[in-house]
């Protein structure tokens, strides 16, 4: 008879297999599938020009690329806007499982600006980036242990530089040939088929003719003489005619539609983020020990034998923590800010929280481009709600009375200061002619949410929290203020506060890698699970660290514990700019003074936003173990 689990067990067991399964890219869908008959017309559409070198986007028809008759915007969402993301129509158009060799889309004479722009997009190692049935377009590269998986790179260099055997001068060659390959996988039933795949093959070919340009001798099907390399490449020079071509191979596969992300989305370092997942956990149970010693053994001790002499009657004298019970709850100074830094942490807490359990969940598909972003923008903007409340319902425990003062600063001062470093970013990109620069629409429509829906929203969840009644302190405040006494070394503030965002930052350090690489090297990540695992192991690890830091500096009769709860685990940003900057200069190749100001200015609105985060979640934690400790 098989045995009975309870609820409890069953939706543990449950969500440890869907964060499993969720590491390993779980996703749904997300849009509708197409079926296509054989013949049914495949229309290509081409997304920006992307380099990891300069980090600034550029319209695939910035460049003299050959041009449909009438060039059509998709429509967009806003995270594409703010991503960079310019999808256009083009002129490559296949028909479904019909093979095409060497189609002939155009001829360019190039003069000496195009050249120009040429040669500066290959220095800069630019990539075109096209879109079929929203699958992006990807170069299969195997790695050299062939039962490694097969790893995919977005788009295709625009050119390449290289040199003429005999000759040491350098050229430039542009890659005119497409070799496309559309997987497909079949329905046996009703004959349609799905696309399931969508690879290329760049090549660089100096065209052949005799007579007419349209009938070229280097890919002639009658004479079974197609582009398989690149012996005779197209250079790029003033006046030297580029003929643009293309061929189409479709393949069928065994891949199903709804998974056909998965090869673009697999990564093969799964042992990596174990290991970091496991190291965090031991760092988690180090912690864990210390806060139980603290909980059961040290403070029950102190209070049980408290409670003892108080029974008996007899006169003792108070020491460590218990001596500072009337100034421990003090407010501190500059509280106004402390409250809207913890509102702001709120919002951006539940802003994090949300949109993680979204995407392991599947439901921020990648095949929705923009959709993490806007999904993150939106619940930032409704989660002011929280933010208004958690501000203002601190600030009243502090005996305040302008709430509302207080909820227009929560509403603004964090958005502002970002607004404020992106406007300055935005400016430099729209000085480069980049399509990364968000257009003045968009940035119409950003300050609308901030004013028309997040500060109203803001000040309806500060309205409610000083309705609320005042939290009541554990224990009476004296009138007047004890001395502090003078502090051991270790005890030094700025030397706790520094450890102890080092040891928060470590419980995110390895993933953190990963993020970056995705961010600024333009490869797919999806690792959602590993990340929702390590968030959960950042809560507590900050939760912790607070906790021990907090007490050893209550023991030491240092009262001063609001500040320091925050700025402790909130030390961590300082921790994750400085590991940003060694990213900088060890893994990436920006040259340019406009895009390392982009770097170091995306980054440092990242720091600020994790800054504000960890130190919330510290100090929610040292203010329930403060008010645990003291109302016992």
């Amino acid at each position: 008879m098989a045995s009975r689990k309870s609820p409890a067990v069953l939706a543990i067991s449950a969500i440890f297999l869907l964060l499993v399964h969720g590491a390993r890219s779980f996703y749904l869908p997300g849009v509708t599938p197409q079926d296509f008959s054989k013949g049914d017309r495949l229309k290509v559409k081409v997304n920006t020009l992307t380099s990891t070198k300069t980090q600034l986007p550029y319209s695939y028809y910035s460049l003299p690329y050959c041009r449909p008759e009438r060039i059509v915007d998709s429509i967009e969402n806003l995270g594409e806007v703010l991503h960079g993301d310019r999808i256009e129509n083009s002129p490559y158009v296949f028909s479904m499982r019909e093979p095409q060799m060497c189609n002939i889309v155009c001829r360019i004479i190039p003069n000496a600006k195009f050249v120009k722009e040429f040669k500066e997009k290959i220095d800069d190692e630019y990539r075109a980036n096209m879109i079929l049935d929203n699958l992006p377009l990807v170069i299969p590269i195997q790695r050299p242990d062939q039962e490694a998986p097969t790893v995919y790179q977005l788009g295709f260099h625009v050119g390449l530089k290289g040199h003429y055997a005999g000759s040491k001068e350098e050229k430039y060659f542009i890659h005119n040939h497409l070799a496309f390959t559309v997987k497909y996988h079949k329905d046996m039933r009703t004959g349609t088929a799905r696309i399931v795949g969508f690879e290329v093959k760049p090549f660089s070919v100096k065209h052949e003719y005799e007579g007419k340009w349209t009938e070229l001798s280097t890919c002639d099907l009658h004479s079974k003489h197609t582009v398989v390399n690149s012996n005779s490449p197209q250079e790029v020079a003033e006046k030297q005619e580029i003929i643009f071509t293309y061929d189409v191979e479709f393949q069928e596969s065994d891949v199903k539609w709804a998974s056909r992300w998965d090869a673009y989305l697999r990564m093969g370092d799964y042992q990596i983020h174990w290991f970091s997942i496991v190291n965090s956990l031991l760092n988690v149970l180090f912690l864990s020990c210390i806060v139980a010693m603290i909980m059961l053994r040290t403070l029950y001790r102190d209070i049980s034998k408290d409670n003892e002499l108080e029974t008996q009657e007899e006169a003792h004298e108070e020491t460590g923590w218990k001596l500072i019970h009337g100034d421990v709850f003090r407010a501190p100074n500059n509280f106004e800010l402390l409250c809207v830094h913890v509102g702001t942490g709120a919002q951006l807490f539940g802003m994090i929280l949300v949109t993680m359990i979204f995407a392991v969940l599947g439901f921020l598909s990648p095949s929705n481009r923009g959709g993490l972003m806007t999904t993150m923008l939106l619940l930032f903007v409704f989660m002011g709600l929280f933010a208004g409340y958690a501000s203002v319902r601190l600030y009243k425990m502090f005996q305040g009375t302008e709430w509302m003062k207080i909820a227009f600063r929560t509403a603004v001062m964090f958005p502002a200061t970002i607004s404020a470093v992106f406007i300055v970013l935005n400016t430099l990109i729209w000085g480069q002619s980049s399509s990364g620069a968000v257009p003045f629409g968009t940035m119409l429509t950003l300050v609308y949410f901030w004013f028309g829906i997040s500060v109203p929203l803001v000040f309806v969840g500060g309205y409610v929290g000083f309705r609320k009644p005042a939290l009541e302190d554990p224990v009476k405040t004296n009138k007047v203020p004890r001395q502090i006494p003078e502090q051991a070394w270790y005890m030094n503030p700025v030397f706790s506060i520094l450890v102890g965002g080092i040891l928060t930052f470590g419980a995110v350090f390895n993933e953190l890698y990963f993020i970056l690489t995705s961010i600024w090297l333009n490869q797919f990540y999806y690792m959602f699970g590993f990340l929702f695992l390590v968030f959960i192991i950042l809560i507590i690890t900050c939760a912790e660290i607070t906790i021990v830091l907090c007490y050893f500096q209550l023991c030491s009769e240092d009262y001063l514990w609001w500040w320091r709860s925050y700025l402790t685990s909130g030390s961590s940003a300082l921790y994750l700019f400085l590991y940003a900057t060694f990213y900088f200069f060890t893994k990436l190749e920006i040259t340019k003074l406009v895009s390392v100001l982009l770097y170091f200015g995306y980054m440092l609105i990242a720091s600020y936003a994790f800054f504000v985060f960890t130190g919330t979640i510290g100090f929610y934690a040292c203010f329930w173990f403060t008010r645990l400790i003291y109302s016992s």
